[in-house]
Parts: C-alpha cells; structure tokens; sequence
C-alpha cells in the first residue's frame, strides 16, 4: 500500500525551521522514512490565472514533499474563517469565540473540494489517503464524490469536544455527515473518541457497534491513537544542542538560577496568562525563590489576524510587564518573555538546560512539547514536567505533576515543587515517563494508524459487496474523471 498524507502545514527537513511541537514536527520524520507522499499548502495562494498548482515538489528523505498553491478567493474563509473562527475555538471547547460567516463555510468546503481533485494525480489502484485534522473534515466526502473507492483515513490532532459545543458551529451537522466519508477516524483519547460517537448517536441518530458506525457512506471505524515522537532522535539533539550558541548564552545569562521554560504558540487554549499568574502567584508565595528561579516563557506568533489572537498578544505583553514590575530588580526578571520560534535543535537544548518544563494547556489534544521536554533531559539530572491533567498527554505522562490550569494557587505550588524535588525523585519520575514515550514512538503511531486503515478499508470492502446498495451508494455522486487536473490553478467551480 502507497500512502499519501494530507495536512494542511507542512515542513521541510531544515536544521533552522522554526517547529514547536504540534502536527508538522510530528509527521516530518515519518513521512521521511515511510516513503510516503506528503501533499500540503505552501502558504501561498494563486488566483485562475495559474493553470498549475503546485508551487514545489521535492525530496524528503524516502518521501517526497508536494507544495500546492490553494485558490485565493477562498484561502482567507477557509483558514482564517471556518477553520480558525469556527473549528479550532469549538474543539478547545470555547464557543463563545466563534466568529464566521456563511462565506466562510462555503470557501471551507471550496478548498476542501480544490484539495480532492488536486489528489487525484496521486490515486493508484495501492493508493491509501491518510488526511490530518480539522481544515479537512470533509475532504474524504469530496473524493468519494470524485468516484475514489481507495482506504481514506483521518487523524485529528486536537480534542473533540462535548457534543453540545459542537452543536455551535454553524452545519455542524453536514459537516459531521461528511466526516463519515472515512473508513478510519482517528483520535489523540478516549474522551474525543467518545465525545464524537456521542454526537454521532444523538445528533444524526446513526447505527453504532464496537466503535463503528454505520451511514450512507458504509462503516467507518473510531479509535485512539496516541501521537507520539522520536524519542532517541530527540534526545540525542538535545544532548548535542548544548554548544548551540543560543543555548550557550541563556546558560551564561542565568547567573546560577533555576530555569523553568513554556513553549506554545500564541493561543488562547494554551493557557498563557494563567501560566504566568501562576509563576506571579508562586513569587508571592515564596519570596524566597527571588533571584533564585526565572520562567522563559517562548510564545510563537500565530493568526494575528484574528481578534482573538491579538487580543491575546497585547493581553499577555501587559502582564508580563506588569509582573516583571513587580517582582524584578535591576540585574534580575522573572519572566522572559519571546514573541518568536526557534528551531527543533535550539528548543531541545533549551528544554535541556531547563529544571522545570510547564505545558499548562486549558485543552490540549495531545502536547508534543510536553513529550519533547521529557526526551530532552539528562538521565544523570532531569527536570520536572508540570502538565496540565487536560492535555492528551496527561493520559500518559502520569508521573508528571498534573495541574489544573485554572486553579493558579494550585499550579504555583506545583512548579515551587518541582524547583525543589530531589534529584532520586526527579529521576524515578523521568524513568517512568520516559517508558511511555518509548513504547508509543510517532513511527508507532504512524504504523498503527496505516494497519487499521488498511484492515478498516478491507471490512468495508466486504461489507460492500455483500450489499450492493452500499457499494451503489459509496459512487452515485460520483464526478466524471475528465474534470480531474482541468483548470487546476483556477479556484474551484
């Protein structure tokens, strides 16, 4: 089976491209050893002028990376619109943020549809679609509409929220319909995997047995799989990232202090300003950690356009002030604050060199950031993870200190603790963590998640079959094939 992955960012094997954690940094190094093909935006857009969409294709490791250019009238409704204004507030459970517009679900779907017929190049008879999380709900919909009887699976990288905040976002219901275009949908827990069957259930009334539902489409299969890293790659890069000069100097500048470090980007669902209440808090708790301790807090700008987002920037930028005001002295500040991304190699070092590693997220579908602070450290000396119980990775990193990060006494007297924990502690912690992440690597993941969509696709194979009214309906809509590569560059129609 040849495998085609979907997502929306991608990245390239580039020792200096900013990747903080998240879906990009995930795939990059299984895509490069997989042989698969990994389509994606390349950030830009083309109006109908341009007859070819794709901007770049080129080798990554034993795969290949394909750059499409995605159509203008639609680029800005899409991902700032529906996806970022509509999707990623409701699945981080915060409705009360959906901003968007009917325009922007059509150009949604517009891209959506654009993306199917873009893939179509790629379709052999051993082709496997595998399409990442939430710009592309209904992608799977849209190939199936172009006649595609290929395994097409989705993982989605954030949490699936309650089915009553997913009841706020505007056609949730057709969207959902869409969704069960998939033979396999994946989830990062339990708690998504089920949230989704729930509304599945309530809302469209479908046949659910053993996970598997049952629509117009056939069956499509739910389940868990845990996103994972490369462990030893990590570790070893972070080993090495010591001489970085970036990570030379910060060591220099601490002048004996302990250091806690955060790295998120710029998003409200990643708890920031509580995180820094937090460490405010724990200085007026603990005076005497003055001088002694500090927070390098990396926040990496994301959706400036979206009033959340800066609202959020101009929210956090006052506080930091306001606490550094309060607490700092001439030669000392509590909080360093960063507005800009680092490297892969740079953020290990820094992970390294940190005692403390707090990844507070309010939701959070998995936080690959909290796994790479725990593969970043020295065995001989680790650090602490303080983690919030509502991140994915709270299911297996339980050794951490798990925190509400709603709760800013609680979360301050986690991280005074975690400054204080004697090393034997620290390591049998460590230890433990470290087990978990060896046994669910992200090449772990990456084959477990390729089998079950090529047995799923198999049972519906059979199931097909054995009723042709199923197979009827997989292709009554659909497209004839002529259409496809036709006036490719000039939007969708």
């Amino acid at each position: 089976m040849s495998l085609v992955v979907v997502s929306n960012r991608v990245a390239r094997a580039r020792a200096n491209e900013p990747l903080t954690g998240g879906l990009a940094a995930a795939l990059l190094p299984v895509i490069e050893k997989s042989g698969a093909i990994w389509v994606g935006s390349s950030g830009r857009v083309r109006d109908g002028s341009h007859k070819e969409p794709f901007a770049e294709v080129e080798a990554l490791g034993a795969g290949a990376l394909a750059l499409l250019d995605l159509p203008a009238a639609h680029y800005g409704g899409y991902y700032e619109g529906f996806a970022n204004s509509a999707l990623w507030p409701a699945l981080h459970s915060r409705s009360d943020l959906i901003r968007v517009s009917h325009h922007d679900y059509q150009s949604y779907r517009e891209v959506n549809a654009f993306m199917a017929r873009a893939l179509m190049r790629f379709r052999k008879p051993d082709t496997a679609f595998w399409i990442q999380d939430y710009h592309f709900l209904s992608l799977g919909a849209e190939l199936r509409d172009l006649g595609v009887r290929n395994p097409i699976g989705f993982f989605l990288h954030t949490p699936w929220p309650a089915r009553a905040i997913m009841g706020a976002v505007p056609h949730h219901r057709e969207l959902i319909e869409a969704m069960l275009a998939y033979d396999l949908i994946g989830f990062q827990t339990d708690d998504d995997c089920e949230n989704f069957l729930s509304y599945v259930q309530s809302e469209l009334g479908l046949k659910i047995q053993d996970s598997v539902v049952t629509s117009r489409y056939g069956k499509s299969r739910c389940a868990v799989f845990p996103i994972g890293i490369d462990v030893e790659k990590f570790a070893l890069q972070a080993a090495k990232a010591s001489s970085h000069p970036d990570v030379s100097r910060l060591r220099r500048s601490l002048n004996g202090e302990q250091l806690a470090i955060g790295v998120d980007r710029l998003d409200y669902s990643k708890g920031l300003v509580n995180r820094i209440n937090a460490f405010d808090r724990m200085l007026v708790l603990n005076p005497a950690l003055k001088r002694t301790v500090s927070l390098l807090q990396i926040a990496t700008p994301s959706r400036g356009t979206i009033e959340a987002y800066s609202n959020l920037k101009s929210e956090l930028a006052r506080l930091v002030t306001e606490v550094n005001g309060r607490h700092g002295e001439t030669d000392w500040m509590p909080i360093r604050y960063l507005n800009r991304g680092y490297s892969q190699t740079v953020l290990a070092g820094l992970y390294r060199t940190a005692r403390v590693g707090v990844v507070t997220p309010l939701h959070d579908g998995m936080n690959l950031v909290a796994k790479e602070y725990v593969a970043a450290q020295n065995p001989a000396d680790p650090g602490v993870l303080v983690l919030s119980k509502f991140a994915g990775a709270a299911n297996e990193l339980q050794t951490a200190l798990l925190v509400n990060p709603h709760e800013i006494d609680g979360m301050a007297r986690a991280i005074a603790a975690a400054f204080a924990m004697p090393l034997t502690e620290r390591r049998t912690r460590w230890e433990a963590m470290m087990r978990k992440l060896r046994a669910g690597t992200a090449q772990q993941w990456f084959t477990d998640f390729s089998e079950a969509l090529e047995d799923a696709r198999a049972s519906n194979e059979k199931t097909a079959s054995n009723c042709p009214a199923a197979a009827a309906a997989v292709t009554s809509k659909s497209w004839p094939l002529h259409l496809v590569g036709s006036r490719s560059g000039a939007g969708v129609h």
